[in-house]
């Protein structure tokens, strides 16, 4: 139940601590607009979503009036593309891309994610004509997520997969370097991807979703970092009960959001995101969580057991608050959306090597990671498959988001502007995995594989 002290502490947390709602995510399945003729599948795609999201955006608008919580962003999550790109192999995938774009415009929403492919056991029809169309997507179009899922704890790592994604991320990138090299900051690699996860750029609406339903996604490391503040001389134990509560707090408001967004816009309510997702905002930052706990810098030895004990706690305290909560749901670590990280990596201090080691613990994986422009696809494509086989192994989804400056190196920085920051250009192992990579094949799923 609401009191006056909740509601209090609510404006206190939106005003001074930066709590918002990141987003809110309509997923949207297009498997009915599939056609043998691009064009009337380009046509039936851009009608379904803008008849289903064409109001997203006026009650996110309502909500925010209403609660008086900010919602950062409004976003689409749609069927992934290859899918539909079986359907009219002579076709050019990013027809689909243009099409996505223009209903994005239409709907006034910041990101459509699902421009996607799922080839963690092989190829299928669709699969390889869209991945090879990514660069050229991604550069012809503003609001357009891509994602290809490469791997999984059930299937192992398709290498082969892996091997093109490093070629695909390094085509991307060289194609926008006019533009800070946008294109790869559009374009996640996953291993275990989920079917719900409202955030970008690797949402895409899982076959097993329902026709449209409306995810949150929720935030908060401001408020987090505040409320340990007041416990400087705390336990451990003690710290991870502060993080709890204030993670029930930050969900809850989450799970209004969402109830209330689904009542107003008629399709079922789907999953609360619990992530603490941090921006590039002073006081915004889940490395200074990570430093409010004792750590003199971000990235020092000691981090991935701070972080390990933080993504536990708001996982806890988050799923007290909601009966729905899916996606990602933890803490995220992308260093160019978080001014804690960022001091971090230009200091020395966080490298390439100890952000792996945190993907272990953490929500996602290597994230909006800015690297020298003369990068080889075969060391990118080595990164990636580093980044599936933890995800792998640990059953958890992991995720590479890798952005090569282009004509840039070491020390200098990318600058993206709004949530997606500024990236310092991190070190890379100078030694070479290209026959490793040339090898392609699959690995083998792990024995925590056979659960059945």
């Amino acid at each position: 139940m609401l009191n006056a002290y909740n509601i209090l502490e609510t404006i206190r947390m939106i005003q001074d601590e930066y709590l918002d709602i990141r987003t809110i995510t309509m997923g949207i399945s297009l498997l009915d607009c599939i056609d043998t003729d691009i064009d009337k599948a380009c046509e039936k795609v851009y009608n379904k979503i803008v008849s289903r999201a064409g109001n997203l955006v006026a009650v996110g608008q309502q909500i925010e009036t209403e609660y008086g919580i900010p919602i950062v962003n409004k976003r689409i999550s749609v069927t992934p593309i290859a899918m539909l790109c079986a359907a009219c192999p002579d076709g050019d995938p990013v027809k689909f891309a243009k099409a996505l774009q223009r209903a994005a415009d239409t709907c006034g929403v910041n990101f459509i994610g699902g421009y996607s492919a799922l080839v963690h056991k092989g190829f299928s029809a669709g699969d390889m004509a869209l991945i090879k169309s990514i660069p050229e997507a991604l550069d012809v179009t503003q609001n357009i997520c891509s994602s290809v899922n490469i791997g999984s704890t059930k299937s192992g790592i398709n290498m082969d997969a892996v091997k093109i994604m490093g070629q695909i991320v390094k085509q991307s990138a060289e194609r926008t370097a006019d533009r800070d090299c946008i294109g790869p900051a559009k374009l996640v690699v996953f291993c275990n991807a989920v079917e719900d996860n409202p955030f970008m750029a690797g949402a895409f609406h899982g076959v097993g979703e329902p026709d449209c339903e409306i995810h949150v996604g929720v935030s908060g490391p401001g408020v987090v970092r505040a409320a340990l503040t007041k416990y400087p001389d705390a336990s451990i134990d003690e710290i991870a009960d502060v993080i709890k509560k204030t993670a029930f707090k930050i969900t809850r408001m989450g799970q209004l959001v969402g109830a209330r967004a689904s009542e107003l816009l008629g399709v079922p309510f789907g999953i609360v995101d619990l992530s603490l997702a941090p921006t590039p905002a002073v006081g915004d930052s889940v490395a200074h969580i990570l430093e409010e706990m004792g750590l003199e810098m971000c990235g020092t030895h000691g981090t991935t057991a701070c972080l390990a004990m933080l993504n536990d706690a708001v996982k806890k305290g988050g799923v007290m608050a909601s009966s729905t909560v899916g996606g990602l749901s933890g803490a995220f670590i992308p260093v160019s959306e978080d001014a804690g990280m960022i001091d971090a990596a230009v200091a020395g201090v966080l490298s390439l090597e100890k952000l792996e080691a945190m993907t272990a613990v953490c929500s996602v994986g290597l994230d909006m990671i800015v690297v020298p422009g003369d990068i080889t696809p075969e060391t990118i494509s080595a990164i990636i498959a580093d980044e599936a086989a933890i995800g792998m192994v640990n059953s958890k989804t992991t995720a590479v988001r890798l952005i090569p400056a282009i004509g840039r190196k070491e020390g200098e920085t990318l600058e993206f502007g709004g949530l997606l920051g500024s990236g310092p250009v991190m070190p890379i192992r100078e030694k070479s995995p290209a026959k490793f990579i040339s090898r392609g094949g699959r690995i083998p799923a792990p024995m925590q594989s056979l659960k059945n």
